[in-house]
């Protein structure tokens, strides 16, 4: 299957600052939370200490849908809550058309008329749609997207230079820091300032096991050819 090739110049991006951004920058982990808040004012602090900040990313993994029920819903609150933004919808665009009428007591009456008649086909939508459902969904709730980790990526060679100024900040009292799993990608030296300061923690003893596991692999693997050519010289006349 043909796959065009693009040059390396037609994927560039550009930061805020006006510079080229490689899309693939070699970003390195500064620190990771529990919180998006947290994350933020990580590189808020960034910011104030003059660092330049269009080199940080902010990246959410483990991604989960959350789902909060507000409360229950029946064909009366849903008339309710339809008659509410009818009447809501009702009253722009009874404000949009009365600009086209000259006398007061016109602008008024279609205005009223306009969230009158947006209140009744509001309420009488909410009430037939939430009837049309057959009380499989008796509940209101909102839904939104969380992560459970946020990390703070920087650029490779300003990497010392954020741990400093992230070191010499004051952190919130309320920061999680969130140890990083092996899998997701090069870490970096921690960033000690007290008991609030926000840590990121490597994995050396994960890759000497793996080192272990692919020795004992190779030492298996080698047996098994030893073991296969000694039967061989046995069986030969």
């Amino acid at each position: 299957m043909y796959r065009p090739h693009y040059p390396a110049e037609a994927i560039m991006q550009y930061s805020p600052a006006g510079g080229p951004v490689s899309p693939a920058a070699d970003r390195r982990l500064l620190v990771s939370y529990d919180n998006y808040a947290a994350a933020q004012r990580a590189v808020d602090t960034l910011s104030d200490a003059g660092f330049p900040v269009e080199n940080t990313a902010i990246v959410g993994s483990d991604l989960r849908l959350e789902e909060t029920v507000t409360g229950r819903l029946t064909n009366g609150r849903a008339a309710l809550s339809g008659l509410i933004t009818g009447a809501v919808f009702g009253l722009i665009v009874g404000l949009f058309l009365g600009l086209f009428t000259s006398a007061t007591t016109s602008f008024f009456g279609l205005v009223l008329w306009s969230i009158l008649w947006g209140a009744i086909a509001g309420a009488a939508f909410g009430f037939t749609s939430h009837a049309f459902t057959g009380g499989t969904r008796d509940f209101s709730s909102r839904s939104s997207i969380v992560a459970g980790r946020y990390d703070v990526l920087v650029a490779s060679p300003m990497l010392d230079q954020a741990q400093a100024l992230l070191q010499g900040g004051v952190q919130p009292a309320d920061t999680v820091v969130v140890q990083r799993p092996p899998s997701a990608g090069p870490v970096t030296s921690p960033v000690a300032a007290g008991d609030t300061a926000p840590q990121a923690s490597g994995y050396p003893a994960t890759e000497a096991r793996a080192d272990e596991v692919r020795a004992e692999e190779v030492r298996a693997e080698e047996a098994r050819d030893d073991d296969r050519a000694g039967l061989s010289r046995g069986r030969r006349p």
